[in-house]
């Protein structure tokens, strides 16, 4: 009755209270716990997309870049968001654990969007422009840079771990608390939209009609508010244990694997050395059941002789673990090597994401933006569509497909994981094909009004855009929440903040591709003196090749994950036991990943 009661009063997936007691399940985590992280989040989000959804402008209008170059500045800063995560899920796991990650890198963030307020509104630090032409020094340009750039470090102790830490609020050893968890995953994709909702419309109106001070000054305020809500909800939150080094422990793995090369495997898994206790050896972390791919790994886990006296001193010499992993170590580096596939096949779809806050935009100042005789949308606010479109779409999806999908395949959430991320890729497909055939229509009409080599507006309206953005929101509902999902699912207990900055790493890099492919098609296209595809006047260029570019490598990469999708093989938990051999094809879960 004891163990009863006990099971009953705490958390059973090793959460902690602040205090590293065991967490009461009555008075922490669960939906209680989510409004002061979701809050953060939103708050977060709106200050980060206040900065982002314009800054193509404020490139080309403060720092006088011209189109290309613009674009690439912002893609690289972009990219570097979602790289630097790698650095705060790495202290989150190995050593301050998500909360602390988070408060840490708070403070970073904050700095950097004072810095940039400053360099909007501080005199000596504000180019001096005249006629529309602003002039800017190198000084002025770098306290820019810099600001952007703590704002990026900033952000990699936040993006990784914010996610990570909401859903460390359910027990997955409660099945009510389990399912809500999935649902979590939606709602904070939610939470991040409406910030990115008030960031393109209201902030992008303040940025353009009222000043670039004002536009970077109140994101600063927002994130002092996200500070604010975080702290507020201490007293309920749960907390995983750092598990101590990631990178030690994979590279514990392959230099074991190393060192007995010549040895052959045993013929049954279970003579590899494992922990005899119900633990897994590794702080936060449960057992994981041996899996047959990457075989050539389980050679970390063969017990020698030697092996076996030196467990037998005590204490153990510290380089045992040099010498011998257990299974439960192996399969985490298994289960991260089976997740780079799928992490590879979302770069693409991050490239097609990127370029609303690029392209799109470029593509929006050549259309006719009036609303009526005295006002003008800014192109970046355009964007506020894709967020309409996934604030629509999470409702949609939770409430609607996923009960739908229920009836017609009897899996809890609806659709695998796998299935929802794919449907997604081929969901973007169609937002490269409207862009493009809108390019090609608004190049026509230049043709048709004798415009070729004129910088004239084009009397096409500016909300024929709305098609491509809302089709990016859609796309993202499937794909990027199926990855936050995905990626923390599979990640070994231990990893979970490393992995969700893998996901993110995406983004990065679609980023850094988009950088790639502007800059290669700029060199190609304007060989022989012709004016590129992409030229400061868009009216003789042609945006619309790009667009198709960008399909067909959609197209192709869809291709590819499907072969990707098929292979994959779901970890498994001791706690689980062994999955039927059915459930490891056509990337279907299993049953205790789709309970």
């Amino acid at each position: 009755m004891g163990e009863v009661a006990a099971a009953e009063m705490y958390t059973q997936d090793g959460t902690v209270d602040l205090k590293g007691n065991p967490a009461l399940k009555e008075n922490t985590g669960n939906w209680r716990a989510c409004p002061y992280i979701l809050a953060n989040e939103c708050c977060e989000r709106l200050a980060y997309y206040g900065m982002s959804t314009n800054l193509v402008n404020f490139m080309k209008d403060r720092l006088g870049m011209e189109n290309a170059l613009a674009a690439n500045s912002v893609t690289n800063w972009s990219g570097t968001c979602y790289i630097t995560p790698l650095i705060g899920a790495f202290l989150a796991d190995a050593y301050l654990g998500r909360f602390w990650t988070i408060a840490s890198f708070m403070i970073i963030y904050i700095l950097g969007l004072g810095l940039l307020t400053m360099a909007t509104s501080v005199h000596g630090l504000v180019p001096t422009c005249t006629g529309g032409t602003c002039s800017p020094t190198s000084g002025q340009t770098a306290a820019v840079f810099v600001a952007l750039y703590l704002i990026a470090l900033g952000t990699g102790g936040i993006k990784p771990c914010v996610s990570s830490f909401g859903a460390d609020q359910f027990d997955e050893h409660d099945a009510l608390e389990r399912r809500s968890k999935s649902s979590f995953f939606n709602w904070f994709y939610f939470s991040i939209n409406i910030g990115a909702l008030v960031a393109s419309s209201v902030l992008v109106y303040v940025q353009t009609h009222v000043g670039w001070s004002w536009g970077f000054g109140i994101p600063a305020v927002v994130m002092a508010i996200a500070v604010g809500s975080f702290f507020v909800g201490t007293p309920l939150y749960r907390h995983q244990r750092p598990g101590g080094s990631p990178l030690t422990r994979v590279a514990q793995v392959l230099v074991a694997a190393a060192r007995k090369w010549s040895l052959p495997l045993p013929e049954d898994p279970s003579a590899l050395h494992e922990t005899a206790d119900k633990e897994s050896g590794i702080e936060g972390s449960r057992k994981l059941e041996h899996t047959p791919q990457f075989a050539f790994l389980d050679r970390a886990a063969i017990e020698t002789d030697s092996d076996k006296k030196s467990a037998s001193s005590s204490p153990a010499p510290a380089s045992s673990s040099w010498r011998l992993c257990t299974v439960t170590q192996v399969e985490e580096l298994k289960s991260v090597v089976r997740l780079l596939p799928i992490w590879a096949s979302g770069i693409v779809f991050a490239t097609v994401y990127g370029q609303m806050g690029t392209l799109f935009v470029l593509q929006g100042n050549t259309l006719d933006a009036s609303m009526g005789p005295h006002f003008k949308i800014p192109s970046a606010s355009l964007s506020i569509f894709d967020t309409l479109s996934v604030i629509a779409w999470v409702p949609v999806y939770d409430k609607l497909l996923v009960p739908l999908a229920r009836s017609v395949t009897g899996k809890p959430r609806g659709f695998t994981q796998l299935q929802r991320m794919g449907i997604g890729l081929v969901i973007s497909i169609f937002a490269m094909l409207a862009a493009g055939i809108l390019e090609l229509v608004r190049l026509r009409s230049i043709a048709a009004h004798g415009l070729y080599g004129k910088k004239d507006i084009i009397p096409i309206s500016i909300f024929w855009q709305v098609p491509q953005y809302f089709v990016i929101g859609a796309a993202e509902v499937f794909t990027f929440v199926g990855q936050l999902e995905f990626f923390y699912d599979q990640a070994p207990d231990a990893m979970r903040s490393m992995c969700s900055a893998l996901a993110l790493t995406t983004v990065a890099l679609g980023s850094y591709l988009s950088t790639l492919l502007v800059t290669v098609v700029s060199k190609v296209t304007t060989k022989g003196g012709n004016v590129g595809w992409i030229p400061d006047n868009l009216n003789v260029g042609h945006l619309d090749y790009f667009f198709w570019l960008l399909a067909a490598l959609s197209v192709a990469n869809f291709a590819v994950y499907l072969v990707i999708a098929s292979w994959y093989t779901y970890k498994k938990t001791a706690e689980d036991g062994p999955a039927p051999a059915e459930d490891k094809l056509k990337g279907e879960d299993g049953r205790q990943h789709e309970q």
